[in-house]
């Protein structure tokens, strides 16, 4: 068996080297994915269109004009007194958030300390409306301190954010996108290269020959392991010296997780090879599973949010606790007895998954 699989896997590996279009897609698209998700994968607001009723025209309400544009997140775009005109400029797009300042606006603040302004936002997007707000309204307030003149606070509120202190966003999201591009190359290039192999005809003519089933299957997810591997490293590369993502850990923790779950990915993909029998379909069927995969793995949702029956689905997802793993690695510099119970789910999903797919991998081709 051994001489067998050793024959078959230099056949794979010099298949997959001939074969331009597949080593593009395994080794150039997923780093490229990385880097353009890296920067677009964010709930960070960096700039935001505003929209100004000015109905007091003083220097009070000009200064928090000033204010917010000073801070670099907000670009006035125009202002006029018209509400009817700032509320197209919204229905348009033109604008992300209108600010309506009243007339008596510099009067009330000098007088009674307190003034109202009124925020509009465009609220499709509701966490970036949130996020919008939520710096609009700190600039407002600084200011109005400032002119009003109001005492001090006799507490003073400290806050510090542990792992990630500049709360910069890509930390978060960098290691969560690599473990989807890991899945996904994984996954969808095993069942579409097995399924190749089907529609080619080869799949019959190796089944009469005395290589076994057993052989065939490592020599067809022993290569994909390891070029799976190779392609945690370029992402690691890259997302600790083009994002700046920081590997406080150990990153051989990292790849003794990723050796473990690309087991159950291949997985997966193998099942999904014997359930259909074009790559049209094994396309259709992967990115299926990737959606729901994507949805219930915490990378664009936080789990907490979710229902509780909801939660304990997706604690099954071994993407779920894979992007908790390196998250942990990565940040915190979790060690192997820290992120134990991560890699106690990954290897019973790994062996679960593997042996379910082979076996119906035999049974299909029996």
């Amino acid at each position: 068996m051994l001489r067998s699989l050793r024959f078959l896997l230099r056949k794979e590996f010099l298949q997959i080297r001939r074969d331009k279009v597949i080593l593009r897609m395994l080794l150039v698209m997923p780093l490229v994915q990385l880097v353009v998700l890296g920067n677009a994968a964010t709930f960070e607001v960096t700039r935001a269109r505003l929209y100004v009723v000015d109905h007091d025209r003083t220097s009070a309400t000009r200064a928090v004009v000033d204010r917010l544009s000073a801070s670099g997140r907000f670009v006035p775009v125009a202002t006029s007194a018209s509400g009817a005109a700032a509320d197209a400029a919204l229905l348009d797009r033109d604008a992300d958030m209108i600010i309506v300042l009243p007339a008596g606006f510099e009067r009330d603040l000098v007088r009674d300390r307190r003034a109202p302004v009124q925020f509009i936002l465009n609220a499709e997007d509701g966490s970036a409306a949130g996020v919008t707000q939520g710096y609009a309204l700190e600039i407002v307030r600084r200011y109005a301190a400032e002119r009003s003149g109001a005492a001090q606070p006799t507490v003073e509120v400290r806050r510090r954010g542990w792992y990630n202190p500049e709360l910069d966003y890509r930390d978060y999201m960098v290691p969560g996108i690599l473990v989807q591009l890991l899945t996904l190359i994984g996954t969808l290039m095993t069942a579409l290269n097995i399924v190749r192999e089907k529609e080619a005809g080869t799949l019959d003519q190796l089944n009469v020959t005395p290589v076994t089933r057993s052989a065939f299957i490592a020599a067809k997810l022993i290569p994909l392991w390891a070029i799976g591997l190779v392609e945690l490293a370029a992402g690691l590369l890259i997302a600790r010296f083009l994002f700046g993502v920081p590997m406080v850990g150990n990153p051989a923790v990292v790849f003794f997780a990723g050796g473990i779950y690309l087991v159950a990915a291949l997985g997966i993909g193998l099942w999904i090879s014997t359930v259909t029998e074009t790559q049209q379909q094994a396309v259709f069927v992967t990115f299926s599973i990737m959606l729901v995969y994507l949805l219930m793995s915490g990378l664009f949702t936080p789990m907490r949010a979710m229902p509780e029956w909801v939660q304990w689905v997706a604690r099954a997802n071994p993407m779920l606790h894979f992007i908790h793993l390196m998250r942990g690695v990565m940040m915190k510099g979790a060690g192997l007895a820290d992120v134990a119970p991560q890699l106690a789910v990954l290897a019973t999903a790994s062996v679960v998954v593997l042996t379910a797919a082979v076996r119906f991998h035999h049974k299909r081709t029996a």
